[in-house]
């Protein structure tokens, strides 16, 4: 079991200090990036607005694309789900003649 190891990244020029595990220190990095990213696209040139409103209307936009992603996941899963079941049929109606 490894320690997580203290981080620093900068989201919309701010530095925050994090733990993370040594195999995960990339992934957090780039996380970090996309979130500042999201958070200066919302923030566009009003530079007054509030972080807090900037951070959970950021926030909103991943958890809407997240929610969009299952939806089209699930979607996936049942058509996967259906042509396989076709196929077996087909298989088995093959293997019965």
């Amino acid at each position: 079991m490894s320690a997580s190891e203290p981080t620093s990244i900068r989201v919309l020029d701010r530095e925050y200090t994090v733990g993370v595990e040594p195999g995960e220190r990339d992934s957090l990095m780039a996380a970090a990036k996309l979130l500042d990213t999201k958070m200066r696209e919302v923030r566009g040139a009003n530079r007054m607005a509030a972080v807090d409103r900037v951070a959970v209307l950021a926030a909103l936009n991943f958890a809407h694309e997240l929610q969009q992603l299952r939806e089209e996941s699930g979607h996936r899963d049942r058509e996967i789900a259906r042509t396989l079941g076709d196929l077996q049929r087909k298989l088995d109606t093959l293997l019965d003649a």
